[in-house]
């Protein structure tokens, strides 16, 4: 069996950046030596004599490093110094990025304990004429950066890190809080006209994108405050007034506390709930192209993190043996989540229509009725379904608030009564 070089004390070691450092230490492109036979195995910088070490991957994490027939001792020490001694330790400074808000941004907030700064678009910067947009911001956030000229892993951790907390504060603030996707695309854009006279504007074929200074992208430390604060609001009076207030973007008081409880979450915790937060973004970004694949979204993020319907060993201390614990079904535990995190939020009979007509979407069956009726009217069917996906949206937000706080499936064994 050939040696892994992986060493146990790079656990933390993640494996886009480990890929990253390959590419810069021995070169590139990579490439596989009979994909057929090894699907999973790619080498740097090729394959064949030219092979320094081969990669091999499971499911997206690579979990051995073999040495090829080009192996340097020598550089693999060089590379392995550099792993322990700079890219799993620091140094500590600061990502930024434009993240957008469905409330216009005119002040600054920054927590305490997370560090995580909120910054109004600087001047110059172009601004939505309309109060119902997607209005630009700065979010100023901790970051380990890599040596300097590992541009490319500091760079990922940024943007990784911009991602998974513009996600995070989409649930945790009353507004739409999102960001701009790489993959853009080109659609047809209506201009009026400009002198406002009324005549027929012009439709133009345009890139969707948003350009604007930034200055740098990773500081040394953090920008200076507006005079101008964002306003803090109780935390329990915040959500009772959710959608479009025309005020500017307000926060809870214990933003920075919930901020660091996603901080403490296991590596594991913390991938479930950015897999439900993408899920819960994915709803607003669906809306406009379909209602029902938006609908089935929402219930994802709440399957996100109820753990799946298995079998599982549970040690009891008492008794000194194991026990098998059986985890619900889906649907049962999508009820048990529901009514956990978001108690009294929906009686059992609401919990059920919800389910139900997100598997008819999922299996095919069923397509909700803003989808399927072109015409115009308003009826009890479309009432329903639109009160439902309006409670769901509801549910959704406040039962991964509410795990945040309490970060445990209702299906973690962990959690469950032992058996008596």
């Amino acid at each position: 069996m050939a040696k892994n070089l992986l060493r146990k004390v790079w656990s933390k070691l993640d494996s886009h950046e480990l890929r990253l450092l390959l590419l810069q230490r021995i070169g590139g492109p990579g490439q596989y030596e009979d994909q057929q036979a090894n699907p999973n195995k790619f080498c740097f910088p090729l394959a064949g004599d030219s092979c320094q070490v081969a990669v091999t991957y499971r499911d997206d994490k690579i979990v051995g490093v073999e040495p090829g027939k080009a192996f340097d001792a020598a550089v693999w020490q060089e590379i392995a110094n550099e792993i322990e001694k700079a890219i799993l330790v620091g140094p500590a400074k600061l990502g930024r990025e434009y993240s957008f808000s469905s409330f216009r941004v005119e002040g600054s907030w920054r927590g305490s304990g997370s560090g995580l700064q909120i910054l109004p678009p600087p001047s110059g910067v172009p601004t939505a004429p309309f109060e119902l947009a997607a209005h630009p911001f700065i979010l100023e956030f901790p970051i380990l950066a890599a040596p300097d000229d590992l541009w490319s892993i500091t760079n990922h951790r940024r943007m990784r890190e911009h991602r998974r907390l513009t996600l995070l504060l989409n649930v945790l603030l009353r507004a739409r809080i999102s960001f701009q996707s790489t993959r853009s695309k080109s659609c047809w854009v209506y201009v009026p006209p400009a002198d406002g006279t009324g005549e027929n504007g012009e439709s133009k074929w345009l890139q969707q994108w948003f350009s604007a200074p930034l200055g740098a992208a990773v500081a040394e430390s953090p920008s200076s405050a507006t005079a101008e604060g964002i306003a803090e609001i109780d935390a329990e009076a915040y959500y009772t007034n959710i959608g479009f207030t025309g005020n500017p973007l307000c926060v809870p008081t214990d933003l920075d506390e919930s901020l660091g409880q996603y901080r403490k979450l296991s590596d594991e915790s913390r991938s479930e709930f950015d897999r439900a937060a993408f899920w819960f973004d994915l709803a607003s970004r669906q809306w406009t192209m379909s209602v029902s694949a938006s609908f089935a979204s929402l219930v994802t993020a709440i399957e996100s993190l109820t753990g799946r319907g298995t079998q599982h060993r549970v040690f009891c201390e008492q008794c000194q043996s194991v026990w098998l614990h059986e985890v619900p079904g889906a649907t049962k535990r999508f009820w048990s989540f529901v009514e956990t995190y978001a108690p009294g939020a929906a009686l059992l009979k609401a919990r059920k229509r919800m389910y139900d007509l997100r598997s008819g979407i999922s299996h095919g069956s069923k397509l909700m009725q803003m989808d399927e009726d072109l015409g115009f009217g308003w009826g009890p069917p479309d009432h329903d379904e639109q009160q439902l996906q309006t409670e769901l949206w509801s549910i959704t937000r406040l039962a991964l608030r509410n795990w945040l706080k309490t970060p445990r499936s209702p299906s973690d064994p962990a959690s469950a009564p032992l058996p008596a």
